[in-house]
């Protein structure tokens, strides 16, 4: 790897505290930041990312340019795919036990992460293991031990948790673990700082707790501010279907950009951009589109942004192909799927409830409209135009 020189620790900071909601202890943080200056010695920077989907999105992206940052800055950034972890699944957030997955599909699943985190951060600056290195190691006896570190009295004050017993709800017990072996994770790594989203705020402390344990110096923690997904309610995610993939298509990705409400944009400009331009209230659509073109040219290129913005302002009407396709009656979103112009019934639904959907010229924003038997012509966004024959349906 190739060597950086370590700025002075006011520079660094200067950084890495933008964006930043956790950073404790910042005065810990910032002594390690001036050791690593005086002796030249990068500090370890550990992020872990379970491999429970096969792609990337823009709400993972935020806390990678933070490390990004810290590689710029010449120290030694640890992306950590959690293979065992996923075993498990991390249940922040949750409020049901998530399901297993099985060897193959974590292991299909971290090779893309793996393929696609080198679009944002140095493929010669950047460390990637594999926690069952030292997980899968553990003996019986081991677990025992890493397991009488911490008790359930402050495993239950995670709020998910919490919540869950009070309402008489599962907890299993293997889900205490999670947070064990995410804290071990940072032994084995011996990490000077963790990071993560702000919702990961517990498991990183228990990392602290669990590496005195170790006879180790406990990490620094930080963290960053949750993406808003597509739907205007909970963060970026692949199972609530409201993302936007770092491997979309030009056109997708600058379409699913602009589909968001002008309220989020303060959100997104922030975390992903590190600024909010005047031009968020002054031109919200304006603005929007430079974020989307942002986007597009950071995954893909500047000729390829400056192409898409093009194709979006041209706004040509799509030519109707010549074919009719038949589909069975049912919810519109049900017929966009079925005609396969979204990915998934929440796909479909989100497309719909924000405009982007017309049927024989009218907009539509009710995804359960059944239409009438017979034959329609469906517009989805700017690309996808077609004539179908419904089979059988009655209009509500």
């Amino acid at each position: 790897m190739s060597q950086t020189e370590i700025p002075d620790a006011a520079t660094q900071m200067a950084v890495l505290e933008r964006g930043t909601v956790d950073l404790n202890p910042r005065e810990e943080l910032l002594k390690r930041l001036d050791k690593s200056h005086q002796t030249q010695t990068p500090l370890v920077v550990k992020v872990g990312f379970d491999p429970t989907a096969p792609d990337l999105h823009l709400g993972h992206t935020v806390v990678i340019e933070k490390m990004a940052q810290f590689q710029r800055f010449g120290h030694t950034v640890v992306f950590l795919v959690g293979d065992y972890t996923a075993l498990i699944g991390d249940p922040t957030g949750r409020n049901a036990m998530r399901p297993p997955l099985d060897h193959e599909t974590i292991q299909a699943n971290a090779k893309t992460y793996t393929d696609q985190v080198f679009k944002i951060l140095d493929p010669d600056k950047t460390v990637v293991r594999f926690n069952s290195e030292w997980l899968e190691a553990l003996s019986f006896a081991d677990v025992i031990r890493l397991a009488s570190h911490y008790n359930v009295g402050r495993m239950l004050e995670r709020r998910d948790f919490r919540q869950r017993f009070d309402e008489n709800r599962q907890i299993a017990v293997h889900e205490f673990l999670y947070p064990l072996m995410q804290a071990y994770d940072s032994v084995a790594l011996k990490a000077d700082v963790e990071m993560g989203g702000q919702e990961q705020i517990f498991n990183l402390n228990v990392g602290r707790h669990i590496m005195e344990h170790y006879g180790l110096r406990p990490q620094c923690v930080l963290t960053v501010g949750l993406l808003v997904g597509l739907d205007g309610v909970d963060k970026m995610s692949k199972s609530k279907d409201n993302y936007v993939g770092i491997l979309d298509g030009p056109e997708d990705m600058f379409g699913k950009v602009m589909s968001i409400s002008d309220e989020l944009m303060r959100n997104w400009f922030g975390l992903l951009l590190d600024h909010t331009p005047e031009l968020v209230d002054e031109d919200p659509l304006e603005a929007k589109k430079q974020l989307a073109g942002a986007m597009v040219e950071r995954f893909h290129a500047s000729d390829e942004a400056r192409r898409v913005r093009r194709w979006w302002d041209a706004g040509r009407p799509l030519a109707i192909a010549d074919e009719v396709r038949e589909v069975d009656g049912g919810p519109l979103f049900r017929v966009v799927v079925a005609l396969e112009a979204a990915k998934s019934n929440g796909d479909a639904r989100r497309k719909i409830q924000q405009g982007g959907v017309s049927v024989d010229g009218q907009r539509i924003q009710d995804p359960n409209l059944e239409l009438t038997q017979g034959e329609h012509t469906i517009q989805v966004g700017k690309k996808f135009k077609t004539r179908c024959a419904v089979r059988s349906a009655a209009l509500r």
